[in-house]
């Protein structure tokens, strides 16, 4: 794991990538982001403050164990939360408060292979999440950059509260495709709400971020036009287990 200084500042650079009102991933305080520290702790994002903008005072650093207590108990009322998540921080300035979406941060980066974590509102991504189209058709693929870059399949999850009860069900679908997949999944859409994106670094996560988008566009032109034409099962087995495609992989991570 490298330095939490650095950790710190390949965060804010994600933030200030996804929150880039050119991007159109998230407006004034939507969405969230974190990185593990170690097995002990994560960064992430306050509350109320903006990707775009973020600074180093704006992020606090939280306790792993303190999120599996709060996941252990999922009757908290909602003062109880708050209190729990101040309790929770480790480091960070007096008084600013850990997003809502705390929990669920740290349910995800305790999967294997899973060091940031991207949480946004695309518009190209909301306009389907909120609409009738949300399901199935956002697991399947269509084009094969986006298996590259966004995985086989990605994870769906139906409209839940915010907070607890949304942290439980993420963490149950993202169970469900490691079993199913054998890995973490790389991208989660949330009915009514959002997306998620998973990765080993700040810059897989800007990647599969960008490349959702793209998807996410294609598809609604797609259904506009006659309806979207999916690659088969072997098709996407294909593409995902080629060693060329790995390579790749490897490269657009910077890791050659």
């Amino acid at each position: 794991m490298v330095m939490s200084s650095t950790i710190l500042t390949e965060l804010i650079a994600l933030s200030h990538e996804l929150g880039h009102r050119d991007n159109d991933y998230a407006i004034l305080g939507e969405g969230n982001t974190s990185a593990k520290v170690d097995d002990q702790s994560f960064w992430v994002k306050a509350s109320g403050s903006e990707l775009g903008t973020l600074k180093p005072e704006q992020l606090v650093r939280v306790s792993f164990a303190a999120c599996r207590d709060m996941m252990q108990t999922p009757d908290l009322t909602d003062t109880q939360v708050k209190d729990a998540l101040l309790a929770a921080v480790v480091e960070g300035p007096d008084g600013v408060r850990p997003s809502v979406e705390t929990v669920l941060h740290a349910a995800l980066l305790e999967l294997d292979g899973v060091n940031f974590v991207g949480h946004t509102h695309p518009t190209a991504i909301n306009a389907l999440t909120c609409s009738k189209r949300f399901g199935e058709d956002l697991t399947r693929r269509a084009f094969p950059d986006q298996i590259v870059v966004c995985g086989p399949s990605a994870a769906l999850v139906p409209y839940v509260d915010p907070g607890l009860p949304l942290a439980a069900e993420v963490l149950a679908s993202a169970k469900a495709y490691t079993e199913a997949f054998q890995e973490a999944p790389k991208t989660v859409y949330m009915q009514n709400h959002g997306f998620i994106a998973l990765g080993k670094s700040a810059k897989q996560v800007a990647q599969i971020t960008a490349m959702a988008v793209k998807s996410a566009r294609i598809l609604s032109d797609a259904y506009a036009v006659g309806g979207p034409v999916f690659m088969d099962q072997a098709q996407v087995n294909r593409i995902a287990g080629r060693d060329d495609e790995h390579y790749r992989q490897r490269v657009l991570d910077g890791a050659g």
